[in-house]
């Protein structure tokens, strides 16, 4: 070896050094001494949840999203800690599942104060188009003129019958088999718009 070559590994010890002296420096200079983790939201400051997805999928992320901060203020303890205790597999206590349920009916309200829920005529729009009617039924519903599906039903009912006919604990066993979560909800608000429809246009 050359004297050149150990004079360039001898030195590599010393560039790491300064290397990751400079990368300290900056860290303490931007705060990194007095660094200290985010606290978790308060779970019981409920705010309307936003989502990027559109329909009945960001409708539905948002009711979930804020209702589990709702069920967790009701049990509590945290959002972030909520749902790590319903994520786990196995069976889920009744004190649980009320709490679900009963946050995601406080959403569907926090929803509705903020503006944020849809025309039912949207919402019954979309609930037709993703059931298994006939193609019969669908036409005859899509026949409904909006003002009359407005008229007759409004969107904060529908999506309380469809969270009180939700079956939850199913729906948990589901969280990571997203087509199955999804076909469960769209098959649930569906379920309450055609009842809806069936007891309120008559």
């Amino acid at each position: 070896m050359t004297i050149a070559a150990r004079l360039r590994v001898a030195a590599l010890p010393a560039l790491a050094v300064v290397l990751v002296s400079g990368v300290l420096a900056v860290q303490l200079a931007n705060g990194g001494g007095r660094y200290s983790p985010l606290r978790p939201a308060a779970s019981c400051v409920i705010q309307p949840a936003s989502s990027v997805s559109t329909g009945i999928d960001g409708l539905t992320e948002e009711i979930v999203l804020t209702g589990l901060a709702a069920a967790a203020c009701q049990t509590g303890v945290t959002r972030e800690a909520f749902v790590l205790q319903i994520a786990q597999p196995g069976a889920h206590t009744d004190a649980q599942i009320n709490a679900l349920r009963a946050g995601l009916l406080t959403a569907v309200d926090v929803l509705k104060a903020a503006g944020k829920l849809p025309k039912a005529s949207q919402l019954a729009r979309e609930a037709v188009d993703a059931s298994n009617l006939s193609g019969f039924q669908k036409t005859a519903i899509r026949a409904i003129p909006d003002s009359l599906i407005d008229k007759a039903l409004t969107t904060d009912d529908v999506l309380r019958r469809t969270i009180n006919d939700l079956d939850l604990r199913a729906l948990l066993t589901n969280l990571d088999n997203r087509p199955a979560l999804a076909k469960q909800v769209d098959s649930a608000i569906s379920k309450a718009v055609m009842e809806s429809l069936g007891n309120d246009l008559h």
